[in-house]
């Protein structure tokens, strides 16, 4: 057995996630398809099979404590399509979308689903301003999980629209969360409350994570999400 494969069972055990050896296979296909394509597309700077079972695999299985099999979820600015296709992979009765501003990405998310034939997952191209705004997908969703991709007064405006009223938004931080403080009137105005913040450390290693957990309260009024980038250059604070 791979060094790899074998840090990807001791891992997701020590997270209490028992993996079979299909979702074994599709972890390892879905790691050498992003190798394989990370050489023709910018996908991730994580590039060494170790790192992405600990830094992408590992990382993205430590929200799945949080989500139900009978969740629909959405996952916001998935790149490369974490933590949306791991979540998938651990759970295959859970329904996932995969959303993502940039076509090239949205080609490869296809081709890895495909790939691993996997059902009830969907790619959307789209901006998440425009996302938010979207009739099909607005208040639609039970869970919203995001990983790091804007600072946490933006990432609420992006994706509390998104969440149906008790539903859960899930952000995936670093090892500081500041930030936070400056989330009160976001939070307020779009109709959230942080229900859990979780710190913890990958499993067999030093790397610090912190998991955000906001619940939706009330429903978010309709000017929000705002027009593309005017989150980013005027955010709620």
């Amino acid at each position: 057995m791979k060094k790899y494969t074998t840090n990807l069972i001791n891992s997701s055990n020590e997270l209490g996630i028992k993996l079979n050896k299909n979702q074994i296979n599709n972890f390892e296909k879905y790691m050498q398809l992003l190798i394989e394509w990370n050489k023709k597309i910018n996908l991730t700077a994580i590039n060494t099979p170790e790192d992405i079972v600990l830094k992408h695999f590992i990382d993205s299985l430590t929200i799945l404590k949080y989500i139900n099999k009978e969740e629909k979820v959405i996952d916001v600015g998935t790149g490369a399509g974490f933590p949306g296709l791991p979540l998938k992979i651990a759970i295959p009765e859970l329904a996932v979308y995969l959303a993502d501003s940039l076509n090239k990405r949205i080609n490869f998310l296809n081709i890895v689903i495909d790939e691993l034939r996997l059902n009830n997952i969907q790619t959307i191209h789209t901006r998440i301003e425009d996302l938010g705004q979207n009739k099909l997908y607005r208040e639609k969703f039970d869970v919203v999980t995001s990983r790091a991709v804007a600072s946490f007064n933006i990432l609420l405006e992006y994706m509390l629209p998104l969440l149906k009223i008790g539903g859960k938004c899930i952000c995936m931080k670093g090892s500081n969360i500041e930030e936070i403080n400056n989330s009160k009137k976001a939070l307020e105005i779009l109709g959230g409350e942080i229900e859990n913040i979780e710190e913890l450390e990958l499993p067999f290693s030093d790397i610090k994570r912190n998991i955000i957990v906001v619940k939706k309260i009330k429903t978010t009024p309709k000017a929000y999400p705002r027009k593309a980038g005017i989150p980013t250059k005027k955010p709620i604070e």
